[in-house]
C-alpha cells in the first residue's frame, strides 16, 4: 500500500518541477527506495554461505563483486544532486541486473533482485527522456532475458519465471518501451514464449501467469500499430530469405526470429533453458514434452520475413509486429504437423497450442485492426498464411477453436474485409456452409458454433448486402448471400422435431438479416426507380467493368447487371447441359455471346460459369474441330500459372472439366497447357515440348499410383528414369521430380472432378489459385446505409423465409420466441410495402392468418375464452391488423385472409357495435338542406329494421352475456381464468383498430383499395334465390355495411369501385324476394352513396341516379315494405341535389321513382312534396326534367291515394309550368347563336304540346272536380300562349290530337259508362264544346291560312253536331241543345266578320260555304238565317279571291298529311 502511495506523490511531485523543496524531496524518496531494495537484496544474499563470509584473493580479504557494486551504489545515491531523469538508469540498475545475470546466485537472490527491477521500472521514473535510456533498456532486457540461477527447489524456479515474465511485462507498459528496438521485443517475446512451453511441465498457476503475459504483451505491442508511421515501416525489397547471423549486434541475445531455442529443455536443468548462445541453424525450436526432436520454429527459405539489420536495431514498429505475427501463424503450422505425428496422443496439445495461437492472433487483429491494411507484409501475412490456417482449423472438430477461428473471422470482416473478399468466400463456401449442416458430417456442437458465427455476421448490418453485391453478383464468385440465406432459412425449419437452440438461432439470423434491410427502408432512401436490367446488345460479359467502385451511383446499376448477366448464364448452362447447341444459341439471344460465335467468348462462358456439366465442356474442349481448337487455346489461356508449379497448375487446369478418355484428345488438351504454362512459368523447363511431356508422365503417374487396378506401382526411381532427356535433350533437376512424385502420390490429381454439388474443401493448390485471383480482383464494394439493391435480395429470400418464421412461430412454446417472429413478420411487412412487393405481403397475411385461429371451423365450445387464453393467437391476430393499417396500400388478394378475420370476429360478437356505421359516419358531411339543417345519416336511424334480429353485438354486449344467466340453461358464474381470458380478448381487439381499416381506406392506394371492395363482396357471398340462413345474411349485411362505408369514404375515386358496389347491389335487389335487413341495407346503401356523392361527381351524376333504378326492380312485396322510407330518401336526394342533377336521364329515374309513389297510401304524400319542391314556381324545372315532370303530375291527378285536393294541386303545377316554357321561349330569342335559337323553340313546342297532352287524358277523369279543373287549365294553357312561338302545324296536331280527341272520348264516356262513374258528365261536355269554341275563334286568323283549314272546320262543326245529337240519362241534353248552336252561332259570326266564312261565288264552285251550311243546317237550320238575314253578298270580288278563293283548291291532295301527324302525335301523347 505504501509503495502505491509513494508512487502517486512522486507523480504529483514531477509535475512541479519548479518548487524546490518538493524537488529535493522527490529525489530523497527515490534515493531511499533504491537503497530499500539494495538493503533488500543483501539482506537475502548474506542469508547464504557463500555469499555472508569473505572470498580470498591473493592476501587480501575482499567481497563479492556483486555486493561490492551494490554497496557501491548505495553510497552514490544520497549524494546525487541532479534531477534523476538526467541520471543515467544503467548506473542504479547495473548492480541488480549483474545479480540476475550471474548464474552464482540461487532462485531466492535473483528473485529479489527482479522484484528490485521491477519495484523501479514501476516508478514511472525512467522514461524517454532520461539520460541514455535507449541503452539501459536494451541492457535490462538482456539481462532479464538471458537471467541466470541456481534450480534448488521447484516452487522457487517458478517464483523466478513468475517474476521474470513480470519485469518483461513491465518494460513493454514502461514509458521507456518506445525506446526499445524491433530485435529487443521480439526477444521478450521469444523468452515469454519459452517460459509458457517451460510451464508445461511446473504448476497450474505459473502456467496461466505465462500465457496471460504472453497475451498482455501481444495486445501491448499491436496497440502500438495505429500510432506507427507507414515510413517507419519502409521495408527491405529483395531476397525473402532470413539472414540469421546478425552482424554487430550484442551476442548476448537472439534475434526475434529465432524465438525458440535449439537444444534439449526439461526441468532439471534451467539456466540452460534460457541461455541466449545463438544457434547455429535457422530453424529455432524447442522440444515439447513428450515430443522428441519435433522443432516450433519459423520456416526458412521464401515463406519467411526478412528486414535489414539496421531496421531490427531502430525503434520498435512494423517489423516486430510482422516477425511476432509471423510466428504466431507459424504455431498454427506446426500444431498441424504435430497433430499428424505417429505419437501424438495428448488431445490437450492438440487443441492447446493452436487455441493459444489463436486467442493471441485474435488480440493481434483487435487492436491493429484496420491499420494492418497500410503495412504490405503484415497484411500479406494475413491474407495467405492466416487465412489458408483459419480455413484448416475452421474444420476443426474442437468447437473452442471454431469458435476461436469464427471470431477472428469476424474481426477480420470489420477491419479488413476490403482486402479479403475471396478469402472471405473461401470461407463462407468451405467453413460456415459446410459444418453448419450435418448432412457434411458435422457434430452437433459444430454446427452450433458455426450457426452462432454466421447469425454475429448477420447482425453485421451491412454483412448481407456486401456478400450479396461482391461475391453474387460476380460471375466468378459462388452466390454466398443466397446460399447463406438459404442455409438461415432450412435450418430455422424443425423437421419431426421439437424447435432446438439451432432452430432459434438460425431464425434470430433470418431476423437480423431482414431488420438490416427495414432499417435502410427507414432511412427514407429507396430507390424506386431499380429499372429491369436488359442487355441490349453483345458485350464481352467478363469484360464488364465498373467506373467508380466508390460510388453507389456507379456501382448499384454495375452489379445489378453483373447479377443479370451471372443469372442469365446460369440459365445458359442448364440449356447447354441438355444440348449444347442449344445452350450457346440461347446466349446468343440474350446477347451474352455475339452472334457469330468466337472462341474467346465460348471459352469465357466455359471458364466463368458454374454449373456446366463437366464432361460436355471436356468433350468441346477436346474436339478436333477447328473452332473447338481455337476454343480451346483461348480457354488454356483465361488462366493464371505465374510462379506455380506444374502439379499444382495442372489440378487447376482439369478440376474445370473432366479430361476426355481418349489419347488424341488428352494429347491436343495437354498440349494446350503446356502452351501456357510454359508461357508463364517456364522456370527450369527448356521449351513448352518439355512441359508436355511431363505433363503427360504426371497424368500417367497419378493413373498409376490411385488406380486400384494396376498392382505394381511405379517407384519414385522408375519416374525419373521415365523422364531423362525430355528437357531439350537433357535431364530435369531431380529434386525437382522427386517433388513432383510425392506431390501426386500424397494427393491424386482428380480427372473426373465434382460436379458442383456440396461445398468445396480448400485444397493447397486451390488456395494458390485464390490468391493469384485474389490480387487481381475487383475491389471490394463496401456498402453504405441506402437500401439499393435490398429489393432484389429480398425477392431472393422472402419465400424460404416467409415459410421459416411461420414454421418456428408453429412449433414455438416460449413468448420471447413468438415475439422474435412478431418482429421478423412487421420488418417484411415493411420491406415488402416499401419496395412495392405486393406478392410476399399478401403471402405473409396469408401465413399470418393462419395463426390468428380465426380462421379455424370452431370446434372449442367458448371461443372466445380459448381466444383469450392463446398468446400466439392474440400476437398473430394483432399483427395482421397492424399490418393492414400500416401496409394496406401495398396488400392485394391478402385482403381476403383479412376479411374472413374480421368476419369471425364479427360473429364471435368481438367487433365494436358500429365499426362499418363509424368508418362512414366519419366522413359525414354537413352540407345545408334546406333551411339550415345539417343531413343526418337518416338511413340508420329512422328506418325499421325488417328481417332477423341481430344478436347483441359489441365489446360490452358480448361481455355482458358472458356474465348473465340464462334462464333456460342455467349457468354458474364465469371463473376468474374466464374472466380474465375475455378481458385479454377484449384488449386484443381494441389494439387491432379495425375500423381503422375502413376508416382510412381514402388514404389506400387504388389497386389495394379496389381489392378490398372486390375481397368484401366476395366474403358477402352471391346472394341466393329462396332462403338463406340467418348467419349468412348476418354476414352479407355486415360485409355490404363495410363496402358502403368505404364507398363513402372515397368519393373522389368513386370511379374506381362504383361498378363492383353497383353490380353487388344489383344481384342482391334482384334476387330478393320478401323483406329482409340485406336488402333494406342495400337499397339504403344505394340512396345514402348518391345523397352524399352526387354534391361531388357530377360527371357522374347520370351513372348514379340510373343505379337507382334498381328500386323500380325490387319483388313487390319488398317494395311494397320500404316505399315510404325510399321516397323521403329520394325527396332528401332531391332536395340536397336539384342543381347537380342536370341531365334527362337523372330526371328520368327520380321522376320514375317519384311517380311509383303516386298510388301507395303512405308514400305518396312524400312523393307528391318532392314533385311540389321541383315544379313550384318553376325553380326546378329544365328542359331536361320538364316533360318527366309533367307525366308524373299526372300520375299524381290521377291517382285516388289521398285527397282530391291533392289531384287538384298536380293540375295546378301542370298549368303553372307553362310560364317556365314562357320564360325559356322568351330566352331563346335572346340566343345569339340562331340555329341554337331555333332548336330551342322547337323543344318549347313539343314540351307544350306535350303539356296539352296530359291534360287531355286528364280530362276524362272520373272525378268531377279533377275533370273540369282539368279542362279550365288545359283551356288555359291553350289560349294563354302568347309567350311562345309555335308553328302552326303544332295546332293542327293540337287539335287532332288533344281537343278533338278528348271531345270524342268524352263523348264514349257519356255514352259508354254509367252515371255513377262519372257525375255530372253535361257540365263536363258544356265546358269541353266551350274550350273546342274559344280556342277555335282565338286561333282562327293563324289557322284560316293553313290548306287543310276546310277540314279542320268540317272537324268542328261535325262534333258541335255529334253533341247536339247526344243523350245523357237516354234523353238529349237541354243544356247541349241550348249551348252548342249558340256557341256555333257565335263562331259563324266571328268568322263571318273576319272574311273567313263568306260566299264567293253564285255558281256553286264555294265548297267551304256549301260545305258548313250543310252541317249548320243538320245542327240548328234557322242559323243561317239568323247569322246571314239577307243571304247577300256584301264584299268586292277581289277580298273574296285574296281570303277564300285558293283555299280548297285540290283540298283532298292536302288532307293526308295532316292527318298522319295528328295520327303520329295523339299516338305519342296517348
Amino acid at each position: 500500500m505504501g509503495r502505491l502511495k509513494l508512487q502517486t506523490g512522486i507523480k504529483a511531485i514531477e509535475e512541479e518541477p519548479e518548487e524546490c523543496d518538493a524537488t529535493s524531496s522527490h529525489k530523497a524518496t527515490l534515493a531511499c527506495i533504491i537503497n530499500s531494495e539494495i538493503g533488500s537484496v543483501l539482506a537475502v544474499m548474506r542469508r547464504n554461505v557463500r555469499w555472508g563470509g569473505r572470498y580470498m584473493s591473493g592476501d587480501d580479504q575482499l567481497e563479492h563483486s556483486l555486493i561490492q557494486s551494490l554497496k557501491a551504489l548505495r553510497r552514490q545515491i544520497f549524494s546525487w544532486q541532479h534531477q534523476w531523469h538526467t541520471i543515467n538508469p544503467a548506473v542504479y540498475l547495473q548492480p541488480f541486473l549483474d545479480v540476475i545475470r550471474s548464474d552464482e546466485t540461487g532462485a531466492p537472490i535473483t528473485g529479489v533482485a527482479l522484484s528490485s527491477v521491477y519495484n523501479i521500472l514501476t516508478l514511472d521514473v525512467i522514461d524517454q527522456n532520461s539520460i541514455n535510456v535507449d541503452d539501459a533498456m536494451h541492457m535490462l532486457v538482456d539481462a532479464i532475458t538471458s537471467c541466470r540461477f541456481e534450480v534448488t527447489d521447484p516452487a522457487s524456479e517458478e517464483v523466478v519465471l513468475m517474476k521474470i515474465l513480470q519485469v518483461l511485462l513491465a518494460c513493454m507498459r514502461s514509458k521507456a518501451s518506445v525506446m526499445l528496438s524491433n530485435q529487443h521485443v521480439c526477444t521478450i517475446v521469444n523468452t515469454c514464449f519459452r517460459i509458457v512451453h517451460q510451464a508445461g511441465t511446473k504448476g497450474e498457476l505459473l502456467q496461466r501467469i505465462a500465457r496471460h503475459t504472453m497475451h498482455e504483451l501481444v495486445r501491448c505491442i499491436f496497440s502500438h500499430l495505429p500510432d506507427v508511421q507507414s515510413t517507419e515501416s519502409a521495408l527491405v525489397n529483395g531476397n525473402n530469405t532470413v539472414k540469421r547471423e546478425i552482424a554487430g549486434v550484442n551476442s548476448e541475445y537472439a534475434f526475434g526470429s529465432r524465438l525458440l531455442e535449439n537444444g534439449n529443455i526439461n526441468s532439471e536443468y534451467v539456466p540452460e533453458q534460457l541461455s541466449t548462445n545463438p544457434p547455429s541453424n535457422g530453424s529455432s525450436g524447442l522440444v515439447v514434452s513428450g515430443i522428441d526432436e519435433t522443432t516450433i520454429g519459423v520456416p526458412g527459405g521464401k515463406e519467411a520475413v526478412q528486414y535489414d539489420l539496421h531496421l531490427m536495431t531502430e525503434p520498435y514498429g512494423v517489423p516486430c509486429m510482422v516477425e511476432i505475427f509471423h510466428f504466431l501463424c507459424s504455431l498454427l503450422n506446426v500444431s498441424e504437423h504435430m497433430g499428424m505425428g505417429p505419437r501424438s496422443n495428448t488431445i490437450a496439445f492438440d487443441e492447446d497450442v493452436p487455441l493459444f495461437a489463436l486467442v493471441l492472433i485474435n488480440s493481434a487483429i483487435e487492436l491493429g485492426g484496420a491499420s494492418i491494411q497500410h503495412h504490405p507484409k503484415l497484411l500479406n501475412l494475413v491474407q495467405d498464411e492466416l487465412f489458408r490456417n483459419l480455413m484448416q482449423f475452421g474444420l476443426s472438430t474442437s468447437p473452442l477453436i471454431l469458435s476461436m477461428v469464427c471470431s477472428i473471422v469476424l474481426n477480420l470482416y470489420h477491419h479488413l474485409r476490403m482486402e479479403l473478399k475471396l478469402q472471405l468466400e473461401a470461407f463462407f463456401s468451405c467453413v460456415i456452409l459446410r459444418l453448419a449442416q450435418s448432412r457434411y458430417g458435422a457434430s452437433y456442437q459444430q454446427q452450433e458454433v458455426a450457426m452462432e458465427a454466421l447469425v454475429d455476421f448477420c447482425r453485421q448490418k451491412n454483412f448481407m448486402v456486401e456478400m450479396y453485391a461482391n461475391l453474387d453478383c460476380d460471375i466468378t464468385c459462388s452466390n454466398v448471400f443466397e446460399e447463406l440465406a438459404n442455409l438461415l432459412s432450412k435450418s430455422a425449419f424443425p423437421v419431426n422435431c421439437p424447435l432446438s437452440s439451432i432452430h432459434i438461432l438460425a431464425l434470430d439470423g433470418l431476423i437480423a438479416v431482414i431488420q438490416g434491410m427495414a432499417e435502410r427502408v427507414g432511412n427514407g432512401s429507396v430507390s424506386s426507380a431499380l429499372t429491369p436490367v436488359n442487355l441490349e446488345e453483345y458485350t464481352p460479359f467478363w469484360m464488364v467493368k465498373c467506373d467508380n467502385y466508390g460510388d453507389p451511383n456507379h456501382w448499384v446499376p454495375f452489379v445489378r447487371r453483373r447479377k443479370y448477366i451471372k443469372r442469365r448464364l446460369m440459365i445458359g448452362a442448364d440449356h447447354f447441359n441438355r444440348d449444347p447447341k442449344k445452350g450457346l444459341e440461347f446466349l446468343q439471344g440474350t446477347h451474352l455471346l455475339p452472334d457469330k460465335l468466337d472462341p474467346q467468348s465460348v471459352a469465357c462462358f466455359f471458364r466463368y460459369t458454374a454449373g456446366l456439366d463437366k464432361n460436355l465442356v471436356g468433350d468441346f474442349l477436346g474436339n478436333h474441330d477447328e473452332f473447338c481448337v481455337q476454343v480451346l487455346h483461348k480457354f488454356a489461356g483465361t488462366f493464371d500459372f505465374q510462379d506455380m508449379n506444374l502439379d499444382t497448375a495442372l489440378r487447376l487446369f482439369l478440376e474445370t472439366f473432366r479430361l476426355p478418355g481418349e489419347s488424341q484428345k488428352i494429347q491436343r488438351v495437354l498440349e494446350a497447357f503446356s502452351e501456357r504454362y510454359y508461357e508463364q512459368s517456364p522456370l527450369i523447363l527448356a521449351n513448352k515440348d518439355a512441359a508436355l511431356l511431363l505433363s503427360y508422365s504426371i497424368i500417367m503417374l497419378n493413373t498409376d499410383q490411385h488406380n486400384v487396378q494396376v498392382k505394381k506401382k511405379m517407384t519414385e526411381e522408375d519416374f525419373i528414369r521415365n523422364n531423362r532427356h525430355i528437357n531439350g535433350g537433357s535431364d530435369l533437376p531431380r529434386d525437382f521430380l522427386a517433388e513432383l512424385y510425392h506431390s501426386i502420390c500424397k494427393n491424386e490429381i482428380r480427372t473426373t472432378p465434382e460436379q458442383g454439388a456440396g461445398y468445396p474443401e480448400m485444397t493447397p493448390s486451390r488456395w494458390i489459385d485464390l490468391m493469384h485471383k485474389s490480387k487481381k480482383n475487383a475491389p471490394f464494394i463496401v456498402s453504405d446505409s441506402r437500401a439499393s439493391l435490398d429489393h432484389d435480395m429480398f425477392a431472393i429470400m422472402s419465400g424460404p423465409t416467409i415459410a421459416a418464421i411461420s414454421v418456428v412461430f408453429d412449433h414455438a412454446e416460449h413468448e420471447d420466441v413468438y415475439q422474435t417472429c412478431i418482429d421478423g413478420f412487421l420488418a417484411i411487412a415493411k420491406i415488402s410495402a416499401c419496395h412495392h412487393l405486393e406478392d410476399v405481403l399478401d403471402d405473409l397475411v396469408v401465413s399470418l392468418c393462419k395463426f390468428t385461429t380465426l380462421l379455424n371451423p370452431s370446434s372449442v365450445e367458448e371461443p372466445v375464452l380459448a381466444f383469450g387464453d392463446d398468446t400466439k393467437a392474440r400476437m398473430s391476430t394483432v399483427t395482421v391488423f397492424t399490418i393492414a393499417n400500416r401496409y394496406g396500400d401495398y396488400i392485394r388478394t391478402g385482403w381476403r385472409n383479412i376479411l374472413d378475420c374480421i368476419l369471425r370476429l364479427h360473429k364471435l360478437g368481438l367487433l365494436p357495435a358500429r365499426v362499418a356505421s363509424d368508418a362512414a359516419d366519419e366522413s359525414e358531411f354537413s352540407a345545408d338542406a334546406g333551411p339550415g339543417k345539417p343531413i343526418t345519416n337518416s338511413l340508420s336511424v329512422q328506418m325499421p329494421t325488417v328481417g332477423t334480429p341481430r344478436r347483441s353485438s359489441g365489446l360490452m354486449g358480448r361481455f355482458s352475456q358472458l356474465l348473465s344467466l340464462d334462464t333456460e340453461e342455467p349457468r354458474s358464474q364465469p371463473t376468474e381464468q374466464q374472466l380474465a381470458a375475455h378481458q385479454r380478448t377484449l384488449q386484443t381487439i381494441q389494439k387491432c383498430h379495425i375500423d381503422g381499416i375502413f376508416t382510412e381506406s381514402k388514404f389506400l392506394q387504388a389497386e389495394s383499395l379496389l381489392q378490398l371492395a372486390r375481397a368484401l363482396i366476395w366474403a358477402a357471398g352471391r346472394p341466393q334465390k329462396g332462403n338463406s340462413s340467418p348467419e349468412d345474411e348476418d354476414t352479407a349485411v355486415f360485409c355490404l355495411e363495410l363496402l358502403i362505408a368505404i364507398t363513402l369514404n372515397n368519393r373522389d375515386r368513386i370511379v374506381l369501385l362504383w361498378q363492383g358496389v353497383y353490380e353487388h347491389i344489383s344481384n342482391i335487389v334482384q334476387s330478393t324476394m320478401m323483406p329482409c335487413a340485406l336488402v333494406e341495407k342495400a337499397v339504403f346503401g344505394l340512396l345514402r352513396i348518391c345523397q352524399r356523392l352526387l354534391p361531388y361527381k357530377e360527371n357522374l351524376a347520370d351513372e348514379l341516379l340510373r343505379s337507382l333504378q334498381l328500386v323500380l326492380k325490387l319483388d313487390a312485396r319488398v317494395l311494397d315494405a320500404y316505399c315510404e322510407q325510399i321516397t323521403l330518401e329520394v325527396s332528401r336526394l332531391v332536395k340536397a341535389n336539384t342543381s347537380h342533377i342536370r341531365s334527362q336521364l337523372g330526371w328520368r329515374t327520380i321522376t320514375s321513382l317519384i311517380s311509383f309513389t303516386a298510388r301507395h297510401p303512405e308514400a305518396s304524400e312524400a312523393g307528391f312534396d318532392t314533385l311540389s319542391f321541383i315544379m313550384s314556381d318553376g325553380t326546378h324545372l329544365l328542359p331536361a326534367n320538364y316533360i318527366l315532370c309533367v307525366d308524373a303530375s299526372r300520375q299524381f291527378a290521377e291517382s285516388r291515394v289521398g285527397q282530391t285536393e291533392r289531384s287538384l294541386t298536380a293540375l295546378d303545377l301542370m298549368a303553372g309550368s307553362v310560364d317556365c316554357l314562357v320564360r325559356w321561349s322568351h330566352e331563346a330569342k335572346q340566343a345569339i347563336n340562331e340555329d341554337e335559337a331555333v332548336k330551342m323553340s322547337q323543344d318549347i313546342a313539343e314540351m307544350w304540346l306535350r303539356l296539352v297532352q296530359v291534360l287531355r287524358k286528364v280530362c276524362l277523369d272520373q272525378r268531377e272536380e279533377v275533370r273540369n279543373h282539368a279542362l279550365s287549365l288545359l283551356q288555359k294553357c291553350l289560349t294563354e300562349v302568347d309567350g311562345i312561338s309555335l308553328p302552326l302545324g303544332h295546332w293542327l296536331q293540337c287539335f287532332e290530337a288533344v281537343i278533338f280527341t278528348m271531345l270524342d272520348d268524352l263523348l264514349e264516356i257519356s255514352q259508354g259508362h254509367s252515371q255513377k262513374d262519372y257525375r255530372n258528365m253535361e257540365g263536363t261536355l258544356i265546358f269541353a264544346m266551350k274550350l273546342l269554341s274559344k280556342v277555335f275563334l282565338q286561333l282562327l286568323s293563324d289557322l284560316s291560312q293553313l290548306t287543310t283549314f276546310c277540314k279542320l272546320w268540317l272537324g268542328v262543326l261535325s262534333r258541335m253536331e255529334k253533341y247536339m245529337k247526344v243523350k245523357v240519362r237516354g234523353k238529349k241534353s237541354d243544356k247541349l241543345q241550348e249551348q252548342v248552336p249558340e256557341l256555333l252561332k257565335n263562331t259563324l259570326i266571328v268568322m263571318n266578320s273576319k272574311g273567313v266564312l263568306v260566299q264567293r261565288s253564285a255558281l256553286g264552285g264555294d265548297s267551304l260555304w256549301e260545305l258548313t251550311w250543310l252541317h249548320v243546317n243538320s245542327i240548328s237550320p234557322s242559323l243561317k238565317s239568323e247569322v246571314f238575314p239577307d243571304q247577300t253578298l256584301e264584299q268586292s270580288e277581289t277580298k273574296t279571291g285574296e281570303t277564300g278563293g285558293v283555299l280548297l283548291s285540290d283540298e283532298a291532295g292536302k288532307v293526308a298529311p295532316t292527318e298522319m301527324m295528328s295520327s303520329e302525335l295523339s299516338g305519342t301523347g296517348g
